[in-house]
């Protein structure tokens, strides 16, 4: 029995984007920024060509997933960044569970002297923007409780593009 193609179909509960792998110019500086800058995790490594990194698993503070992020140089070594006007990847983005962390995370890419490329509040979520060493863009965030996601009259999301209070998320998080 297969499932018909069409719009009725719907990916079943649970499904969910397990990683993203991303072909690099330079394996060690890729590991260094996500590594160094975003705090994940060096899982494996196949030698100079790829590396897998990964963030604790929700309630553990020991479990590391196998990797949320790979990083390859199989057709890139030494590569350069696609031009604007081409297809590719837009960013990838990485979930916080909590305002406090989503400020902790971005205080750090901001220390660490990337420049950030936008800050926006969606209603649905709050979130940074900024690219990594071979310009892939990166988005840093955290849903709201749903709860609190801004809907119109007949139960529909509806999405923001305001400016994020940077200096409020800041606030947020603990010296």
């Amino acid at each position: 029995m297969s499932e018909r193609m069409g719009p009725d179909y719907r990916a079943p509960p649970g499904t969910r984007i397990g990683h993203v792998h991303l072909r690099v110019a330079d394996l060690n500086r890729s590991i260094a920024f996500y590594r160094d800058v975003l705090g994940f995790e060096l899982q494996a490594r196949i030698a100079d060509e790829a590396a897998f990194l990964g963030a604790s698993l929700p309630d553990s503070d020991r479990t590391v997933y196998h990797h949320h992020i790979g990083l390859n140089t199989w057709q890139s070594r030494g590569g350069y960044a696609p031009p604007p006007g081409h297809t590719g990847l837009y960013h990838m983005a990485i979930v916080y569970p909590d305002r406090r962390a989503l400020a902790v995370a971005v205080e750090r890419v901001m220390q660490a002297g990337i420049a950030l490329t936008g800050a926006t509040d969606h209603g649905i979520s709050e979130a940074v923007y900024f690219d990594d060493p071979d310009h892939n863009g990166i988005e840093l965030y955290r849903d709201r409780p749903i709860e609190q996601w801004p809907r119109d009259r007949s139960g529909r999301l509806v999405l923001a593009l305001r400016r994020l209070d940077l200096s409020g998320l800041l606030g947020e998080r603990a010296d």
